[in-house]
């Protein structure tokens, strides 16, 4: 049986849904990635900065551009000790300018991922997938990456049978 790992990045507080700003307690990826934890049985890791974004959801994205434009690989507060046993990771973030947040870059260079299946899963507002799964392909070419699933960020509460219809499809082709 494959060993999976479910590493996400999540902003929890303000956050763009459906064209307002709102306060999650909750991040919509993390909802998501724990759908996925729920189904699949694999362990989660949450990607998680040292530096804290600012609160303010304008002025974080504001940050995230320019991490984009710089390719900033922002510092983790931490890491996993070993990925070498997992086969499948589930990767997700936000689609922030189109791509993935500059901490999940940040943690996939920390790691040899060859031989990998990595599963790519975003929460966005209407973007969908945007430029990330150019962007991981280009940073894990050893990897077998695989476009997952792009959920809108206002479902991502009440997109638990959509997660599960969509891991049930994937039996197949892991």
């Amino acid at each position: 049986m494959a060993k999976i790992l479910i590493a996400y990045y999540s902003r929890r507080g303000e956050n763009y849904v459906s064209g307002a700003i709102k306060n999650l307690a909750e991040g919509n990826t993390e909802i998501v990635a724990k759908f996925i934890q729920k189904k699949t049985g694999g362990d989660l890791f949450r990607i998680d900065t040292v530096k804290t974004y600012p609160a303010d959801y304008t002025e974080c994205t504001e940050v995230a551009k320019v991490e984009l434009r710089e390719k900033a690989r922002p510092e983790l507060k931490r890491y996993l000790d070993d990925i070498s046993d997992y086969d499948i990771i589930f990767l997700g973030g936000p689609a922030w300018w189109s791509y993935f947040p500059m901490a999940v870059m940040t943690f996939l260079e920390h790691y040899d991922f060859s031989g990998k299946k990595i599963i790519l899963f975003m929460t966005h507002e209407g973007s969908g997938f945007g430029s990330s799964f150019g962007q991981i392909k280009k940073a894990c070419p050893t990897a077998e990456v695989i476009k997952g699933i792009a959920i809108h960020g206002s479902r991502a509460a009440n997109c638990e049978s959509e997660i599960e219809m969509w891991l049930d499809s994937l039996v197949e082709s892991l």
